[in-house]
């Protein structure tokens, strides 16, 4: 059983490198889609939501950039 999760990690590592990053962007366009539609921001979704992920990908950037080697 234990070969199975080990397989199961692996197929998941190929799409997921960083879990809190991968995490972040699911959160963000789910209250995206939750929420801005609800505040009547119109022409702005996609921006606000560009803007999220971008700011998302930013931190995952100067977080993996601290790391030590």
């Amino acid at each position: 059983m234990r070969w199975l999760q080990s397989v199961g990690r692996e197929v998941l590592g190929l799409f997921v490198d960083d879990g809190s990053y991968a995490g972040a962007i699911l959160v963000w366009v789910g209250l995206a889609v939750a929420v801005l539609p609800r505040l009547g921001l119109g022409a702005w979704d996609g921006s606000v939501l560009f803007a999220g992920l971008a700011a998302i990908l930013v931190e995952s950037v100067l977080r993996f950039a601290g790391r030590p080697k």
